[in-house]
């Protein structure tokens, strides 16, 4: 059977990493203790979870090079795969500490890209997991997704079926160059019988007119040079996460009273927070060009890994003074992005880069996550709406962390679990020190467009 490769996009991920920008996706959360019965034990918890993996068997796979590069890197079983390697002892209580030390390093990438970190001695009592999962693998709401199936929506789970999982062996290099290269062919074929198959069938000619056109209209907003800022200098390799917790019905309350999305609050707050911190900086708040991720999964589950997003770039509006305007500005765009099919308009060319060469793959791939493509990136990933236990311990917290790519100094996540949303200000330490500032200031945004949007009731 020919091993699962990497798509154009997952492999993009692994192309744009370097030493200081580190392509996770991730979350830090935290745990009550159980409400009865003592908290479970470090092995037990780590023994807990590897009883899981049978429902992602990604999960215990790592990447295999194709010799000469002539394609995208594939999925084998690791033969030495160890539960050890992956979920790891925090000794520190201090939990901000631990989610930044985790967060500024490195996934090995010699073994499964994955790692949890658990710190069972919080100075408060709970129990803190730190997760991270190579964006080639999973995206935002794959990790979720993946979340879930770790965790249980009972405090008292039933026993796990033994898992019986022995490693394929691995293939050879012969096999994975002669697969490598028959992949390339079949791409190529494809792409050759693309003509004849539109004049078999005259209709879909139309269809191609308009996914080109929407295509098109992606590509322009994606090609529009952002503007330089100061959140977009050379980086280090040192990370924080800053952190916001709000009750989710006052993001849904300011949604159902401006007839807006959850995702169009989400950015404007983010604006006004930005915004925020342009004036403690003593700096003129300007319009900052955003990348914004927009799933396109069909219902697929976890076990359904990779990539299934696409992007939006709109003008994050942070030069506007007037909190309802700035709702305003986003949700237009926002509405004028999805009327015109860009997010499946971007898809499809994303799609489309499989059939070019894997040079110009790369060439894309860096222009794509460069300074000039974007400013920073907005992610609104939906969480689960139940309450969700590890070994009877209830998940209170979870903040998400979307990576940064090189000369980006800030991304910010949201998400929820339950009643309760949460932004993740995940930040370069050196070249935005003051990431708990914005933090506090997104979280000013939130107030101050609740009470924006009381007043025009």
């Amino acid at each position: 059977m020919p091993s699962t490769r990497l798509t154009p996009l997952d492999a993009s991920f692994l192309e744009v990493e370097s030493p200081t920008a580190h392509m996770h996706v991730g979350w830090a959360s935290r745990f009550a203790p159980p409400r009865t019965g003592r908290a479970p034990r470090f092995d037990e918890l780590r023994d807990h979870v590897e009883s899981h993996l049978g429902r992602a068997p990604r999960y215990r796979q790592k990447l295999a090079e194709v010799p000469l590069g002539v394609s995208d890197p594939v999925w084998i079983d690791d033969a030495d795969f160890d539960i050890g390697r992956h979920v790891r002892h925090a000794r520190s209580s201090d939990f901000r500490e631990v989610v930044d030390e985790v967060m500024s390093r490195q996934l090995d990438r010699d073994r499964p890209l994955w790692e949890l970190w658990i710190a069972d001695r919080l100075h408060d009592g709970r129990l803190g997991v730190v997760g991270k999962v190579h964006h080639c693998m999973v995206d935002g709401i794959a990790a979720v997704e993946l979340a879930s199936v770790l965790l249980d929506p009972s405090p008292d789970p039933p026993a796990q079926e033994l898992d019986e999982w022995r490693p394929s062996a691995p293939p050879d290099a012969l096999r994975l160059l002669a697969e490598g290269a028959l992949e390339r062919v079949a791409r190529a074929a494809r792409f050759a019988r693309l003509p004849v198959a539109l004049a078999a069938r005259p209709g879909h000619v139309l269809d191609l007119l308009h996914s080109a056109r929407r295509a098109l209209r992606a590509a322009h907003h994606s090609l529009v040079p952002a503007p330089r800022s100061v959140l977009n200098e050379a980086i280090s390799d040192d990370r924080h996460l800053a952190t916001v917790r709000r009750p989710f019905a006052e993001v849904r309350e300011i949604k159902r009273r401006r007839e807006a999305t959850v995702n169009d609050v989400v950015l404007a707050v983010a604006a006004g927070g930005v915004r925020r911190l342009f004036e403690r900086r003593g700096e003129e708040p300007m319009p900052l060009k955003t990348m914004v991720p927009v799933s396109v999964r069909d219902g697929e589950g976890a076990d359904d890994l990779g990539n299934r997003i696409s992007f939006v770039f709109i003008e994050l509006p942070c030069d506007e003074p007037e909190p309802d305007l700035r709702l305003a500005a986003v949700k237009a765009a926002m509405a004028e992005r999805k009327q015109a099919e860009e997010p499946e308009g971007a898809h499809e060319v994303l799609d489309a880069m499989e059939y070019a060469p894997r040079t110009l793959q790369h060439i894309v791939s860096h222009a794509t996550a460069s300074a000039r493509a974007f400013n920073l990136v907005v992610s609104n990933i939906p969480g689960p709406p139940q309450s969700l236990y590890m070994l009877g311990c209830e998940l209170e917290e979870v903040y998400p962390v979307v990576p940064l790519a090189d000369e980006h100094a800030v991304s910010i996540g949201f998400t929820t679990v339950g009643d309760q949303a949460f932004f993740g200000v995940y930040a370069d330490r050196e070249s935005l020190p003051d990431a708990d500032a914005l933090a506090a200031a997104i979280a000013d945004s939130v107030d101050e467009l609740g009470s924006e949007v009381g007043e025009h009731v």
